[in-house]
């Protein structure tokens, strides 16, 4: 080509209107795999979440029948019935005569700044005040 020849070069401009649409159209294209991402990755965590929860179910019903266990062997460890037989068996314990048996003092406090020691045979001492006749 000669420096004076221009007529076999073309010179192409750039259509604008038709760049926007290829950006457009890149654009909407991206948002949408973003979204259709964004959906998938959620239902993979709530099928990793449910997973999760039916394993935590099943560990509470575990836990929930040993605590129904422990209930009934801690119901019987506390039967009265047990403890005396045990106690009669294993330690030789009986139960003792009427002279055996001293019955403890409870302090009680009284009016005025005085204090009396009764027994739980006796009655409780009358509340100050008038009385009703």
């Amino acid at each position: 080509m000669a420096p004076g020849d221009q007529s076999a070069r073309v010179i192409r401009e750039r259509d604008r209107g038709r760049f926007r649409a290829m950006g457009a159209t890149l654009l909407i294209s991206a948002c949408l795999v973003g979204g259709v991402l964004g959906i998938v990755g959620l239902k993979v965590n709530q099928v990793k979440l449910s997973y999760r929860l039916e394993q935590l179910r099943l560990v509470r019903g575990q836990l929930e029948g040993v605590n129904r266990q422990l209930q009934v062997e801690l119901a019987t460890l506390r039967a009265l019935a047990r403890i005396e037989s045990k106690a009669r068996a294993e330690l030789g314990l009986r139960v003792p005569s009427r002279d055996q048996v001293r019955m403890a003092r409870e302090y009680v406090p009284g009016t005025g700044g005085t204090a009396s020691l009764r027994t739980a045979w006796e009655e409780p001492p009358a509340p100050p005040g008038p009385r009703a006749r």
